[in-house]
């Protein structure tokens, strides 16, 4: 079992609470190894994005989509698991039990629509960075240009 010590982030970061937290979520999804129900993260273009996941056996009525704040949780209950009781099986081999997984998604991420289609559950998201995000072009001027436009009480200070 490996184990990290994220210690020394909290000591020399201000600010950086949400990204250490990110990590030790991460780490410890990874150590419990829940693979159930399998998924893609697919990068469809420069700000496109999908996760796929298997959801055979879960109908449009089972799956929960929740998206909040900068995480995104997808929620499956099975009605079926409670029929399936009655029933005896001599070999189960299709998962059909309820799951809860958790996205961790970056800021100005935004689902845009959900799909069911084939046993297969599409989520689309988007980034859209708000133009006060964006990069802007500061234009520079020169010295002498500056204190010719300057009323000549300002030049002087």
């Amino acid at each position: 079992m490996r184990s990290y010590d994220l210690s020394p982030l909290f000591r020399s970061t201000v600010g950086f609470d949400r990204l250490t937290r990110l990590m030790e979520s991460a780490l410890k999804t990874e150590d419990q190894g829940n693979a159930y129900p399998p998924y893609n993260i697919e990068k469809r273009g420069d700000d496109d994005y999908r996760i796929t996941m298997a959801v055979a056996g879960f109908s449009q009525e089972e799956i929960d989509i929740v998206a909040q704040e900068n995480a995104l949780t997808v929620i499956g209950k099975s009605r079926k698991e409670e029929q399936a009781q009655e029933t005896q099986y001599l070999h189960r081999g299709i998962a059909a039990r309820a799951f809860e997984r958790r996205f961790q998604l970056a800021d100005h991420i935004r689902v845009t629509g959900a799909k069911l289609e084939n046993g297969l559950l599409h989520i689309d998201l988007v980034r859209e960075v708000p133009e006060t995000a964006k990069p802007r072009h500061i234009p520079i001027t020169n010295l002498a240009q500056a204190s010719t436009a300057l009323p000549t009480s300002q030049a002087t200070n």
